[in-house]
């Protein structure tokens, strides 16, 4: 399983590696900025931002979200490679190729082109001072996703191993969600390729940071089911305080045949070992299956002892945390969207959810005795994708704009351009004092003020 290995340094002091007593302070080191993806930070204002730089076009297009540690901005790119860029600057401090990327045609389907490579975000081990990236390959002609460790400071491979779960068909498998870190776990997710063709499952996937052997916990696992794909438009598997994991999960196989229930179209949450804890799915999840109303298209939401959970069926689900009640156990549901799918990472701030509809980004807010959920807004503005809170405002893209949205009312009260259109479900990102946006092929970055609006 060897792989092509390149790395281009740019100014040797800027990428030289730093001894471990060294290791960087936290920064947005994973999607959403926090293992369980809220999403939000103070500041700095970006209410009258700027542009600050924008990088050099790199060399494929970008699906995850920009990370930062150090002074460093990471982004991976469907060409299979990793960027270290200058937060400063935007120059690239390193490149690190990691093999031949996929073809499209290679595979029995998909919406990504002309080559599959690094879809998910990476994640950053800030006391490792390293980062962990999962690539989809083409060696000898055959699709195969491999996780790789890199040196922070100097993009040099530390960890090289097969992550195909066991008897997969990698080439109906695409690894979209974030990877997440658990301790001393890796963790990342796999689902199907955009329309759902061929046979797959499901998966998610723990490994040693270190590297060695990994647990797996497979979706739809009876015999003769598939499917439950584990992609959550790209938001990475939320850890909790106590190391548990929570993912959604797709449509499955099983529809109105009168067959068990298979996880599919449901919220899990799997211990720290992958063993299922517990789990919710609507009362039609059958129905749901049958009809892509998929469930897991965003990933659960976790709001101080409560869960929300909304997906494709434009139906937002209240979960106690403590009791996610099986099939039918929801405390309160509420439709929303408009017509539109909810896809991708949500922001949670307070009693407030902040969630990537279609036809426009909404916000809800979770109430207690009973429990419930209200409306507060739904915008006009055209911010569609995965919002993040930072410096007091809601910041989601929409086509090539960035909006600034008042979490009050939701009204765009800023919008930045971004030089070209982002891809599907893209998410910007707050480090070094700057607003971190993927943009195609290149990343912007706004530089704020130290004053909240």
């Amino acid at each position: 399983m060897a792989a092509v290995l390149s790395v281009s340094l740019a100014g040797v002091a800027g990428a030289a590696q730093r001894p471990h007593k060294d290791a960087p302070q936290p920064g947005w080191t994973v999607y959403h900025g926090a293992p369980a993806g809220t999403g939000v930070v103070a500041g700095p204002s970006f209410l009258h931002a700027r542009r600050d730089w924008t990088s050099p076009a790199l060399d494929g297009q970008l699906y995850g979200e920009p990370l930062e540690s150090a002074g460093r901005v990471i982004v991976a790119t469907e060409n299979d490679s990793v960027y270290a860029l200058s937060a400063r600057t935007g120059h690239v401090l390193w490149r690190t190729h990691l093999g031949t990327p996929v073809p499209s045609s290679a595979l029995p389907c998909g919406d990504i082109a002309p080559v599959v490579g690094v879809t998910g975000t990476p994640v950053i081990d800030t006391a490792r001072a390293e980062l962990y990236v999962v690539a989809d390959e083409d060696v000898q002609g055959s699709p195969t996703h491999v996780l790789f460790g890199l040196n922070l400071y100097s993009g040099k491979v530390e960890l090289h191993q097969g992550a195909d779960p066991p008897g997969a068909n990698a080439a109906a498998l695409l690894q979209r969600t974030g990877v997440a870190l658990d301790g001393n776990e890796v963790v990342f997710g796999f689902g199907g390729n955009y329309g759902d063709c061929s046979t797959y499952h499901g998966w998610i996937e723990a490994v040693p940071a270190a590297g060695g052997k990994g647990t797996t916990f497979k979706v739809d696992a009876a015999s003769g089911d598939d499917q439950g794909a584990i992609w959550m438009g790209g938001a990475a598997p939320e850890v909790d305080a106590s190391g548990n994991i929570w993912v959604s999960a797709g449509n499955g196989s099983v529809g109105q045949t009168g067959a068990p229930y298979d996880d599919s179209d449901s919220v899990l949450e799997l211990s720290p070992s992958l063993r299922l804890l517990q789990s919710f799915a609507p009362r039609n999840w059958r129905s749901d299956n049958d009809n892509d109303r998929d469930l897991g298209s965003a990933p659960p939401a976790l709001v101080e002892g409560s869960v929300v959970q909304a997906g494709k069926s434009q139906t937002a689900f209240l979960l106690a945390e403590s009791h996610l009640g099986g099939v039918g156990g929801q405390e309160a549901a509420l439709s929303l969207c408009s017509g539109g799918d909810v896809d991708g990472g949500v922001a949670v701030s307070g009693h407030v959810v902040y969630l990537p509809c279609e036809s426009g980004v909404e916000a809800i807010t979770v109430g207690g005795s009973p429990p419930s959920l209200s409306k507060v807004w739904q915008t006009r503005s055209g911010a569609t994708a995965p919002p993040i809170e930072a410096g007091g405002l809601v910041w989601s893209i929409g086509g090539s704009s960035l909006y600034g949205l008042d979490p009050q009312t939701g009204h765009s009260v800023v919008t930045l351009n971004i030089p070209k259109s982002a891809n599907h479900f893209p998410t910007p990102s707050v480090g070094d004092g700057l607003l971190l946006v993927p943009g195609g092929d290149q990343v912007v970055a706004f530089a704020g003020s130290a004053t909240k609006p």
